[in-house]
């Protein structure tokens, strides 16, 4: 992955996690500059923790048919939610669930959105 592709992924996160700040699921980001360390944070969790979870998890994930990926995805939300001052968890583990959820699909979205773009050469 090169600094575009990294940086590109930072700022589609970090616009994420602003949106569903602004949505009722118990999610807290104080500002936009939170919301971009956040994403930072949670990358990072995601680089270095997520393949020791998937590793332990494998049978649950194996078992649940992937569903446990939802669990570990939670899990690495809410760790990021416990590093990130400015970033709070309302409801808990239940916002920690709805917030890896939307995630997924507001980023899922935002790249969709980018890739109908006309790219610039």
């Amino acid at each position: 992955m090169d600094i575009v592709s990294l940086a590109i992924a930072w700022l589609v996160t970090s616009v994420s996690f602003f949106i569903i700040s602004k949505l009722p699921l118990g999610v807290d980001i104080d500002s936009f500059g939170k919301a971009m360390i956040s994403a930072a944070v949670f990358g990072l969790l995601n680089a270095l923790v997520r393949p020791l979870f998937v590793v332990l998890g494998f049978p649950f994930v194996l078992i649940t048919f992937g569903l446990f990926m939802i669990l570990i995805n939670a899990a690495i939300f809410g760790l990021a939610a416990w590093l990130v001052e400015g970033f709070r968890l309302r409801w808990g583990i239940w916002s920690a669930l709805l917030g890896a959820i939307a995630l997924g699909f507001i980023n899922s979205l935002l790249y969709q959105v980018l890739a109908t773009l006309p790219s610039v050469r």
